[in-house]
């Protein structure tokens, strides 16, 4: 167990924040290095292969969930995100930690099945729940290596879905798995495809669809949030946070903005650990339009003299498969985080979430979320101005301290300290 509390990790040099996580996991940090993914191994992975984009790796710190520290990995190219994430986790901290859980890791497969009529729909759903026992043996034989791993088939039912375009119904039937440890698409899929010549038996047409389904309902995370007001700076910025809340649950305009932030620690921890971000993604959004109305992702309140914050979300992630084995740097990440449960890693993504929601919030109803990120953006203009890296920390300070920073002004920094100048 490891202590993410790390007093002044951000202005350490880079060799010495590498030489502390050593020290701290015992792991060695060569996975971590540029080029660690080699491009034969890379024309492995995927089609086409050119290059490989690197994107920054950093620690997300603070964070305790259900009374364990975790340091948590994310991978991000937006400034501020990781600085977001550790400020909010430590506030979090403070009223003892972020408390988190999520529902067995229970996959949808569909199988698609597109009558005529309603006449011929009805015909076919009668069909099919009639055949209820033959699929069950069928779906328990599909699923059978992954009941060695604790899971297996677990039920399925048939949806009747009218058209209210004026189309004829379509028929599904959904086939539900629990894929264990794994994120569970490539099994379903198996399943759904290996169902296919008995269902259309069955049912005397034939199968259109059969893949998985990224609105993972049955596969729940939830994560609570509970922080001191006097930890958060008074009973005002909390009520802040509360009001900017309930806009975004309001206002689907608002609710869009309100989840990126939500997501930006989502997809962090997603991409370091290997994970479909682009399915989670897809599920978080169809999840928060459930009632008909695209809403926030979250729910903030003033209880006594806390201020609570609880999110729900589908939370379909893995800790094996995939490339969790194979990317060097993504197994390193995994090993730093030390989760091999894919329902604790599920539990942990819906508490980043909510982590770096509170951040944004907080800082959108007091400050502004231009003066913290713009002084990050900062360094990245000047490094596109062709600062050095030993120019770059004076470049910042001095654009930030002549005001709003813009990539002119920081061209102008630039100039003006290669010639020993103040910026006007």
């Amino acid at each position: 167990m490891v202590n993410s509390r790390i007093p002044g990790f951000y202005g350490w040099p880079l060799a010495e924040r590498r030489r502390v996580l050593t020290e701290l996991t015992g792991l060695q940090l060569t996975a971590l290095d540029p080029g660690a993914l080699e491009l034969s191994l890379a024309d492995k992975l995927i089609e086409n292969v050119v290059g490989v984009l690197g994107i920054p790796l950093g620690l997300g710190l603070n964070f305790r969930m259900n009374g364990t520290d975790y340091l948590v990995p994310l991978a991000v190219e937006e400034p501020s995100v990781v600085a977001a994430f550790s400020h909010a986790s430590k506030l979090v901290r403070m009223g003892g930690g972020f408390e988190a859980e999520a529902d067995p890791p229970h996959m949808i497969g569909q199988l698609q099945l597109s009558p005529n009529s309603e006449q011929e729909a009805n015909r076919v759903e009668h069909k099919l729940r009639s055949a209820s026992e033959r699929i069950t043996r069928a779906a328990k034989t599909a699923a059978e290596r992954m009941e060695k791993r604790g899971g297996g088939y677990q039920s399925h039912c048939v949806r009747y879905i009218r058209d209210t375009r004026g189309g004829p119904p379509i028929v599904v039937l959904h086939i539900v798995i629990h894929v264990a440890n794994a994120m569970g698409a490539n099994l379903v899929n198996h399943v759904a495809e290996t169902l296919t010549p008995l269902v259309e038996k069955i049912a005397g047409i034939p199968v259109g669809l059969k893949i998985l389904s990224n609105f993972s309902d049955l596969r729940l995370a939830r994560a609570t949030a509970r922080v001191p007001i006097s930890a958060l700076g008074g009973v005002q910025i909390a009520h802040k946070v509360v009001e900017a809340d309930r806009f975004a649950y309001l206002d689907p305009y608002r609710a869009a903005t309100h989840n990126k932030g939500f997501m930006n620690g989502v997809d962090a921890v997603a991409l370091a650990t290997g994970n479909d971000w682009r399915a989670i993604e897809a599920g978080c959004h169809a999840y928060a339009a459930r009632d008909g109305q695209y809403r926030s992702l979250t729910r903030w309140t003033v209880q006594d003299d806390h201020l609570m914050g609880h999110t729900e979300i589908p939370m379909a992630v893995g800790t094996v498969g995939g490339i969790t084995r194979s990317h060097p740097t993504i197994a390193l990440a995994h090993q730093i985080l030390g989760i091999r449960d894919a329902q604790v890693l599920a539990a942990l993504f819906a508490a980043s979430g909510l982590a770096q929601n509170l951040a944004a919030i907080k800082a959108l109803s007091t400050e502004g979320i231009q003066r913290g990120h713009m002084s990050l953006h900062a360094r990245q203009l000047a490094l596109a101005a062709g600062a050095q890296l030993d120019e770059v920390e004076a470049v910042v300070h001095k654009t930030i301290e002549s005001g709003p920073v813009s990539a002119r002004r920081v061209e102008e920094a630039l100039t003006q300290h290669r010639h020993g100048r103040k910026l006007a």
